[in-house]
């Protein structure tokens, strides 16, 4: 059975309300190999905003792309109808708000870059979390035996997305049983904290106020491969995208076409559709433009993207990335068989 291989995490159906009358999207690279790269290149929406089997996973032995069908029926799919209101410029249902934000929220854990960003976090929490867990099931198993009562073991919900060996080794000599548990830190746990956060952690979104920003003449919404930006404002000189989805005064925004984009402040209430003002509209302009990971996407060669994030020219690290990306999934596939040989 065929399974969808190009994975595209900024969706066809999202990035085609960024593209020219020739139905072609503008890309700016902010990683290039070398200055003499020309500053835009044009893609179909179908050529680009995707990695091949970014969101394909072994199951029972064999390739499955359930988490791309998930992403597809449950975020993609649902939001189309409300972003087309959102065009024609029509009063947006409840039901509708909900598949806008739902759709936001997939665009945040669905990405490479945030993949990247958390790996060094999930490598460092891991073996705590691990280690705790050990010591609870240690501390049960305690309890259990002095009581006499069975133990009962829930599963965790998706656990089996991230594959997990726990390792018996028994000490007659010293009446223990040593046990050790290795899992690997990658596909499958991004794949597991996906699941979760948009099973559970969405619901956080749903309670904020949401609204349309109208870009003013002259100062169109542009997109990029790290579509939603959470932002912390402090001041000018002062503010990171490392915005929590309820920390009261920070800004989520997603642009969703050169003239909409959907924007809270989390405790404040604005009206469903406002245009801000044009120091306001240059500053989310900016913003977009220095959260994108590698790619900034628009409707057309807007000749300010460039002096609102410089690209990079570095043969190595172009070159570094491309492999790792092309190797990905062969990569983790074979980290993921080698935990469970012995599992």
């Amino acid at each position: 059975m065929s399974i969808t291989q190009d994975n595209h995490y900024v969706p066809r159906m999202y990035l085609k309300n960024f593209t020219s009358e020739s139905g072609e999207v503008f890309s700016y690279r902010l990683l290039v190999p070398h200055s003499d790269v020309r500053t835009w290149d044009r893609f179909s929406v179908a050529g680009t905003g995707y990695q091949k089997n970014l969101y394909t996973r072994i199951e029972r032995g064999e390739e499955t792309d359930d988490i791309e069908k998930w992403l597809n029926r449950d975020f993609e799919n649902p939001a189309k109808e409300p972003l087309s209101k959102v065009l024609r410029g029509e009063e947006l249902e409840e039901s509708d708000w909900r598949a806008l934000v739902r759709f936001l929220a997939a665009q945040i854990v669905r990405t490479p870059a945030f993949l990247i960003e958390n790996l060094p976090l999930w490598n460092e929490m891991t073996p705590k979390v691990l280690s705790q867990t050990m010591a609870d099931v240690e501390e049960e198993l305690r309890l259990a035996r002095a009581s006499g009562r069975r133990v009962v073991v829930d599963e965790t919900p998706n656990s089996q997305l991230f594959p997990m060996r726990v390792v018996r080794k028994d000490k007659p000599e010293e009446k223990k049983v040593e046990i050790r548990t290795e899992v690997v830190v990658g596909r499958g746990l991004w794949f597991y904290t996906m699941r979760h956060t948009l099973t559970k952690t969405v619901n956080v979104l749903h309670r904020h106020k949401w609204t349309i920003l109208l870009a003013p003449d002259g100062l169109d919404w542009f997109t990029s491969d790290d579509t939603v930006v959470r932002l912390n404002y402090r001041s000018d000189s002062d503010y990171d995208f490392k915005g929590g989805w309820g920390r009261p005064g920070g800004n989520i925004f997603l642009p969703l076409s050169p003239r909409h984009l959907l924007f809270t402040e989390i405790g404040a209430v604005k009206p469903p559709r406002q245009t801000p003002k044009r120091y306001h509209a240059r500053m989310i302009r900016r913003f977009i433009a220095e959260h994108a990971h590698r790619r900034i996407y628009s409707a057309y060669e807007d000749i300010k993207i460039p002096a609102l994030r410089s690209r990079v020219a570095n043969a190595e690290q172009f070159g570094h990335e491309r492999a790792l990306w092309d190797q990905w999934f062969e990569n983790q596939t074979q980290a993921e068989r080698e935990i469970l040989r012995n599992a």
